[in-house]
């Protein structure tokens, strides 16, 4: 993730209607990171995140390096760990695991316009 990266684009992680779990869940995160310590806000937003995480069944962590664009059509199972870094505009499927092994030192980075299918395990 280095270097120029191609514009990002935000309308796909606008919630259609309220009932939209996966970018409501990403929505959270986005506030979550855009807030000061300690502030209303980012309790608010921790506490939305936790709500949206149970409904999606995702497990994001909240200081996890998106870039933005990010598309999680079915976020069913999907585990990404907290040093993981999406580059824009990617696309991750239900049941995908990005993380580490433990037994060896970095995470995976994706690009931009990665497309990670269903039940993918990067570590």
């Amino acid at each position: 993730m280095s270097g120029d990266q191609p514009p990002v684009d935000w309308d796909r992680e606008t919630p259609r209607r309220f009932w939209d779990p996966a970018r409501q869940l990403l929505r959270a995160i986005r506030a979550y990171q855009a807030a000061d310590a300690g502030t209303v806000r980012r309790k608010m937003a921790v506490l939305r995140y936790r709500f949206w995480s149970v409904i999606s069944q995702a497990e994001i962590d909240l200081n996890t390096q998106i870039t933005g664009g990010l598309l999680l059509p079915h976020p069913n199972g999907i585990v990404i760990h907290p040093e993981v870094k999406i580059g824009p505009n990617c696309l991750i499927f239900q049941q995908v695991t990005l993380g580490t092994d433990g037994k060896r030192y970095g995470s995976p980075q994706l690009g931009a316009h990665v497309d990670v299918g269903a039940g993918a395990r990067i570590l």
